[in-house]
């Protein structure tokens, strides 16, 4: 993320202008109320039913955290692309859109401790052909020989062909920094569902994105897709998903973090994942 000056002075102002700036901590009967962004189209993290009613693993989640630590809130929905600046500005106090937690965020925003983990991998169709080595096995991004050896297997095969992925996010930042000088190209789209629907139509050799999201889509085609290749993690992948508060916004992280430790205490958590992902991806907390 590219901090300019404006942008300085803005976050500058933001923290000068404190509630004035910020939607946060309304107080509402004496109960704080909180204001999140998500997305809407990550399934099965976000979604958006026709009549426009946010539901999904996140918004359960987040329920149950609020219901836990007393405080109100309210979901927008706003697109990705811009979604972390928009909260860097004031609009909001939170993003809840399956956000991983990486050094380079880190410089700008906080977290509240992680909700899920896991690792990002390839989708294609079965009618491709496309097999990429390594299927069932995890790749640690911080283990530079075994970086290089998975990523030249992958280089073979999908060299000359066209990778999708969402745009902005660390699926993106893999693919540009492995692949793009390898013969791939890199086709980024502006929301998840837009990768996939190119890759069924055959616009996409293969697509990217975290196992939590292909799992998603699997489940919807399971006759005509799979997913392909090693699941990557750490490095630019981060360490697992978090939700997104304002730089210093102690108080906030604080209260997100508490209710995701008893919800992993108790299984709640873990209840939620399987109710969402037919498996536990959400760590012990």
């Amino acid at each position: 993320m590219n901090i300019t000056r404006k942008t300085f002075l803005r976050m500058g102002l933001a923290a000068v202008a404190g509630l004035a700036v910020a939607p946060s901590a309304l107080l509402a009967q004496g109960r704080k109320k909180y204001v999140f962004a998500t997305e809407g189209a990550f399934p099965p993290f976000n979604m958006t039913r026709p009549n426009g009613e946010l539901y999904g693993f996140e918004l359960d989640m987040l329920a149950e955290i609020a219901k836990r630590a007393d405080f109100d809130y309210e979901v927008i929905a706003q697109a990705w692309d811009g979604m972390i600046q928009g909260l860097i500005d004031g609009k909001y106090n939170g993003v809840i859109d399956s956000v991983s937690v990486t050094d380079k965020r880190l410089e700008v925003v906080d977290f509240s401790l992680p909700y899920t983990t896991g690792g990002s991998t390839f989708a294609v169709m079965k009618e491709s052909g496309i097999e990429l080595p390594g299927a069932g096995t995890f790749v640690d991004l911080d283990d530079a020989a075994a970086t290089d050896a998975a990523i030249a297997a992958i280089a073979k095969v999908l060299n000359g062909k066209t990778v999708g992925v969402h745009v902005s996010t660390i699926q993106f930042d893999f693919l540009n920094k492995y692949l793009a000088d390898k013969g791939v190209t890199i086709r980024s789209y502006q929301t998840g569902p837009e990768v996939y629907q190119d890759l069924t139509n055959g616009r996409l050799d293969a697509g990217m994105a975290s196992v939590t999201n292909i799992s998603a889509f699997l489940e919807k085609n399971v006759e005509t897709a799979t997913a392909t290749g090693p699941s990557f993690m750490g490095g630019v992948m981060g360490r697992g998903a978090a939700i997104v508060v304002q730089k210093g916004d102690k108080e906030l992280a604080g209260l997100l973090s508490k209710g995701l430790k008893e919800m992993s205490d108790d299984g709640t958590l873990a209840d939620l994942s399987n109710k969402w992902f037919g498996m536990v991806v959400t760590p012990t907390l």
